[in-house]
C-alpha cells in the first residue's frame, strides 16, 4: 500500500480530466453494469504510467468519438476494485499500468503494460482512439 500523498497527484491526473475514481469492487461492478463505453485505466506509480499511460489516456480524449464514462483503478492502493477490474479483464493477464475499453460491459480493447512500457503517449492515444472510432 503506497501513502495517500504520494498517490493523490498520479490520481489527479486522471480524475481532473473527467475519470472516476473507482475504490471498491462495487464501484467497478456498478460502472461496467452500464450501458455504453466505459474506459478503465488501472493506474500505477510506475514510470510508464507516468511518462505514457496516464498521459496516453488524456490525449486519446480529443477525439470525435470517445467513451461515455471513465474509471480508473490505483494499484497497489485500490485492492479490491483492481482486482474486480482485472477480473473484468480476463483472458489478459493482470498488469499494471493497463487500459481497457468496454462496450455494454464486454472488455472490446485491451492495452496491457507490454504496450505501453516503452512506447510514446502519442502512440498510446493513438490506439486508444483508434478504438473508440471504432467502439464508442
Amino acid at each position: 500500500m503506497y501513502p495517500a500523498e504520494i498517490v493523490q497527484p498520479m490520481r489527479d491526473e486522471l480524475t481532473a480530466v473527467g475519470f472516476t475514481q473507482c475504490t471498491t469492487a462495487e464501484n467497478v461492478t456498478s460502472a461496467l453494469r452500464k450501458s455504453g463505453t466505459t474506459l478503465v485505466v488501472v493506474n500505477s506509480v510506475c514510470g510508464c504510467a507516468a511518462a505514457n499511460a496516464r498521459p496516453g489516456a488524456r490525449m486519446s480524449l480529443a477525439n470525435d468519438k470517445a467513451p461515455e464514462q471513465l474509471i480508473t483503478v490505483f494499484a497497489g492502493v485500490d485492492k479490491e476494485a483492481t482486482n474486480e477490474a482485472r477480473n473484468q479483464m480476463v483472458p489478459f493477464p493482470p498488469s499494471s499500468p493497463s487500459i481497457a475499453l468496454f462496450k455494454d460491459g464486454e472488455l472490446v480493447h485491451m492495452l496491457e503494460r507490454h504496450h505501453i512500457e516503452g512506447r510514446p503517449a502519442e502512440l498510446i492515444a493513438e490506439n486508444l482512439r483508434d478504438a473508440y472510432n471504432a467502439h464508442c
